[in-house]
């Protein structure tokens, strides 16, 4: 367990009408697997490509197509689970998964229910208030997408693409331990983090590579603790399912509204049925979809083309070696190698490309503290303001380095520094060479400091009275000397030569 210790958060309490009441949601994560091809076929998974340009014949249930398993989705959905500190399942299987739409041309979808490729495991949430709570994960499953129909190209006809129809998915199915829509959000962004560390899912939710099904109920309080202790589900309420959301924003929208139009209903006298929504974001409102379909309605039976996935212990082991540094580790080590702050170290592992730039920056220059600050309020304030990201970054790491190592060894001031940032930011200069070529170095001889001093002190002697009746004015000369000489003047020595000048 890494030492990092936070309190588990309260749960989100609704006030009703008649009684206060409390959420308890469980999450269904698609994410789609990050490999060229797809679960069974060869066919691409390259996204934005011409429509039904992707398909092989499995893919579009021509006769006679026999499924192939990919095996670099299973390495994906194994790596996962290790990630997520979970079990492997040497042995799982296929099944089908019958219902009928018009962009499932096979008329089924593969999947696994009865023997997923991995068990339990558990990812820690954290949330801003320096609380986190561990979900647990039911099961991670191997499946196939299905593709894309579209209603919006023609006013009398729907189009179907098939691009998606068989590119692989991993289901991370929750136990119902979070509690709240912003441990929803942040459970997600969890699980979006690891993958990305993983390079198991890009984890593009506006493409559609990730996405959650949302079972939300209502409960009174005390009813989710009897439900602990027993594991009984008769102590909480009726769960919908609201499908298919890709956006942070509107999960945490789409619960709350789901879980007080439960209240509602409850607190009217009606009971809630259990079925399956959508969420409207226009409308701010859930609506029904269809009832809540149970495994008997999908006639689940083992896939007939496919033999049990039988894999080797070793091959996981091989795998779990050579794991890269998971959020949560690199995190506790940003912390305790660099002096950190947790807030910081969050910001800064919050994306894997963003971990890998701060440590350069911070081993290049020397102070891991000051290449932080440097990181996330200087580089990341204008990445922003820009609308670009890491990737589009213009000032390589070795560059901030060498600004962070100039101020460490006082060459320039930190107001100094932020002039030689713009300028390398803009023009792609080196720092050393700017300071260098523009005389941006820091003054540090006390004499020539002390004579600006000097000059500041004898040309405005009813400041000095002023300064003198209140020291806090003192800052006053130390702005107007570090102004005389453009900012270059070593602070430390200004600040410390001012007040020895008037005698504070």
């Amino acid at each position: 367990m890494l030492d990092l210790d936070y309190a588990t958060p309260a749960p989100k309490v609704i006030a009703g009408a008649k009684h206060d009441w409390e959420l308890v949601i469980g999450l269904e994560v698609h994410a789609q697997v990050a490999t060229k091809a797809k679960l069974f076929s060869g066919a691409s998974t390259l996204f934005g490509a011409e429509p039904n340009s992707n398909v092989a014949f499995v893919d579009a249930g021509m006769p006679g197509m026999l499924p192939v398993i990919n095996e670099a989705c299973v390495a994906q959905a194994v790596r996962t689970g290790l990630g997520l500190k979970a079990q492997i399942n040497l042995m799982s299987a296929f099944d089908r998964k019958n219902y009928f739409y018009p962009d499932l041309p096979q008329g089924y979808q593969i999947s696994q229910l009865y023997h997923p490729i991995v068990g339990e495991g558990e990812v820690l949430v954290e949330l801003g208030d320096g609380t986190a709570r561990t979900v647990r994960i039911e099961r991670i499953h191997l499946e196939q997408d299905a593709g894309k129909s579209i209603h919006d190209m023609d006013p009398t006809m729907s189009f179907v693409d098939l691009n998606r129809t068989g590119v692989a998915l991993m289901e991370i199915v929750s136990r119902p331990d979070i509690r709240g829509p912003e441990e929803a959000a942040a459970y997600v962004a969890k699980l979006r983090q690891i993958m990305r560390y993983l390079g198991t899912c890009d984890g593009n939710m506006q493409n559609g590579n990730l996405r959650a099904d949302v079972n939300v109920s209502v409960c009174r309080p005390g009813d989710y603790e009897r439900y602990q202790e027993s594991q009984d589900f008769s102590h909480l309420g009726t769960r919908c399912e609201i499908k298919n959301m890709n956006s942070m924003r509107f999960i945490q929208m789409a619960i709350e509204v789901e879980a007080r139009r439960q209240i509602a209903i409850i607190e009217d006298g009606g009971a809630v049925t259990q079925e399956t929504r959508l969420y409207d974001p226009d409308k701010n409102e859930t609506r029904s979809m269809r009832s809540k379909e149970e495994a008997h309605d999908y006639r689940y039976f083992p896939d007939p083309d496919l033999l049990p996935l039988e894999i080797e212990q070793a091959w996981v082991d091989d795998i779990a070696a050579n794991l890269p540094e998971l959020p949560d580790a690199k995190k506790a080590r940003f912390i305790a190698d660099f002096g950190l702050a947790d807030y910081d170290a969050s910001v800064l592992t919050a994306d894997v490309a963003n971990a890998a730039y701060f440590e350069d920056v911070a081993k290049g220059g020397g102070d891991g503290k000051l290449a932080a600050n440097w990181v996330i309020n200087e580089l990341f304030g204008r990445l922003k303001k820009d609308d670009r990201d890491i990737g589009d970054n213009p000032i390589p790491a070795a560059r901030l380095a060498q600004i962070v190592a100039l101020i460490k060894a006082e060459t320039i001031s930190g107001k100094i520094a932020k002039d030689v940032f713009d300028i390398a930011y803009t023009q792609g200069r080196d720092p050393e060479e700017i300071v260098a070529t523009e005389g941006l170095e820091q003054v540090t001889d006390t004499g020539a400091i002390e004579a600006a001093v000097n000059e500041i002190i004898a040309a405005n002697p009813a400041q000095v009275e002023k300064a003198k009746a209140n020291p806090k004015l003192a800052g006053w000369f130390v702005g107007q000397v570090m102004k005389a000489t453009g900012g270059k003047a070593n602070p430390a020595a200004v600040n410390a030569l001012v007040a020895a000048k008037l005698g504070l």
